[in-house]
């Protein structure tokens, strides 16, 4: 079986993907941290390998970039392919003056401007939810790992380039959003719809308050806590 977007069979892939929004980091994680990965699919160069960590299947698939990319994945991987756990684990840029490049998010709510629930399933909120139960397994690894995880509501835009900066204050002091980034709303209502669970882990990449910044180089490379605390969450969901 595939669809128009994976060409892997049923069975490929395992029940907890980690869906980084970048090729190259899915294949970073892949080569860096499971056992045997196998390549199986490529679709649009668009990622997806499966292999083992600590003996428990993980599969690693690029979601690309933004809300309607990150959706179009999620919801064939819920649906067509009967996977239970996703895990996004992507860059963000911090509101948070107190978060700083390379401090690990766990987001708790996903606020946007986005009508991509509406549309897709009628929801009408501007807010979606990961998973309780995930998002509880995700802080039992960080515990177990000693690695210090923040919460927050995270901003999913549908805008990368924005020619004014008026949206800022009502996004940070009205929704109490501590960071931005541009798909977990989307994930967080296909995992409501399709019934599964749904999470969010961002490395934050630079500051649109205090103006720190990283290399694509260390975006695609240096992020290995958020990955290590992925890849523990999906060991103990196995």
């Amino acid at each position: 079986m595939s669809t128009p977007h994976n060409s892997a069979e049923k069975g490929q892939i395992a029940k907890t993907v980690l869906m980084p929004g970048d090729p190259l980091r899915a294949k970073y994680i892949a080569e860096n941290f499971l056992e045997n990965p196998v390549l199986v699919n490529n679709v649009r160069g668009i990622g997806g390998y499966t292999g083992t960590y600590k003996g428990a299947p993980v599969t690693v698939m690029a979601s690309g970039m933004g809300m309607p990319s990150i959706g179009i994945y999620s919801y064939e991987l819920y649906k067509f392919y009967d996977v239970e756990n996703i895990i996004r684990v992507g860059s963000a840029g911090a509101y948070d003056p107190d978060l700083h490049i390379y401090d690990v998010v766990l987001a708790d709510a996903a606020w946007s401007e986005s009508t991509f629930a509406k549309t897709q399933c009628g929801y009408e909120g501007d807010t979606t939810y990961p998973s309780e139960s995930l998002n509880g397994l995700i802080k039992q690894a960080a515990a177990e790992c000693g690695i210090t995880l923040h919460e927050g509501t995270i901003h999913s835009s549908d805008v990368f380039y924005r020619e004014t900066k008026d949206y800022m204050d009502e996004v940070i002091n009205v929704h109490h959003c501590a960071a931005v980034e541009m798909e977990s709303f989307a994930l967080f209502a296909n995992a409501k719809t399709c019934g599964r669970n749904a999470a969010c882990l961002v490395t934050i990449s630079d500051s649109m308050v205090t103006h720190e910044d990283t290399t694509p180089e260390e975006r695609e490379r240096s992020f290995n806590d958020m990955i290590k605390l992925a890849l523990e969450t999906a060991r103990i969901a196995a």
